[in-house]
């Protein structure tokens, strides 16, 4: 199967979560949910980036929040959708549409719904999987499976890691994050490697440094090909990705950006 390129991108930006400790049993057996804040996102909140190998821009992604709460199996969810595609100048070559959607559940911050709709050339793919984080189980259009308690999707990670505090965070320290993707469980990690100030597309931002733990095959040079920067203020916004390739390397950037939760204070004036 190709690697897509968006797919990719995806994983890149979603791989950085910390997970937190959960309980699962109360006195009569049933489950119950832990109950996480968030203060990074909210309803209607876009993100732009571009995809570029050096000066030349490939692709782009869009990162969206609905504009409201969506019920799923009687939970109130953020919808939250990825769109990316090549540009014109690239379809050519190699024609990418692809979208991701999660249903994250706004209690607990883990996916109560996920659906990825890829094209690619003569090439297309369509997931479609529902978590019970009760009973450690994903229901899936192609087959079921056993899963962690709060496994994430490539998109609702993201999301869940701008809730996350880092203050107390070591530089060098791992952190472990369990992902869902084409009907595998991947046991990944990431380091916080400290903080440093970038010049974006979007101006000066003080960020997050953080270098998460990829997946080594024929996409990326080895497990530590990837490099992310998230603004360090509570909005946690994805500034940067770079990674290193098996041929070549490439960059994501933030280029707009609407409907923050919060003043985009790390920005530098």
């Amino acid at each position: 199967m190709k690697k897509p390129i968006i797919i990719t991108v995806a994983f890149v930006l979603s791989s950085f979560v910390i997970p937190q400790n959960f309980e699962t049993a109360s006195e009569n057996n049933t489950a119950f949910h832990r109950m996480l804040s968030n203060n990074a996102f909210t309803y209607g909140e876009e993100l732009n980036y571009r995809v570029h190998y050096g000066i030349i821009n490939a692709a782009k992604i869009s990162l969206k929040v609905d504009n409201e709460a969506v019920e799923v199996h009687d939970r109130q969810t953020f919808h939250l959708t990825a769109d990316g595609k090549t540009l014109s100048t690239f379809d050519w070559m190699f024609k990418v549409r692809d979208r991701f959607e999660s249903y994250m559940d706004m209690e607990y911050m883990a996916p109560v719904k996920y659906f990825k709709s890829v094209k690619e050339d003569s090439y297309s793919d369509v997931d479609l999987v529902f978590f019970d984080h009760d009973l450690k189980k994903i229901k899936g259009k192609k087959k079921n499976m056993d899963c962690p308690a709060y496994v994430q999707d490539i998109i609702g990670a993201l999301y869940y890691a701008r809730t996350i505090d880092f203050s107390s965070a070591t530089k060098g320290q791992k952190f472990p994050i369990d992902i869902y993707l084409d009907q595998e469980i991947y046991n990944l990690e990431f380091k916080y490697m400290g903080k440093e100030t970038i010049k974006s597309d979007v101006g000066k931002i003080k960020c997050i440094k953080i270098k998460p733990k990829a997946v080594a095959d024929r996409v990326f040079k080895n497990d530590e090909s990837i490099t992310l920067w998230v603004s360090d203020d509570e909005n946690k916004i994805p500034i940067r990705v770079e990674a290193s390739l098996a041929v070549g390397s490439l960059k994501v950037d933030l280029t707009s950006y609407k409907g923050l939760k919060n003043s985009f204070s790390a920005k530098v004036k």
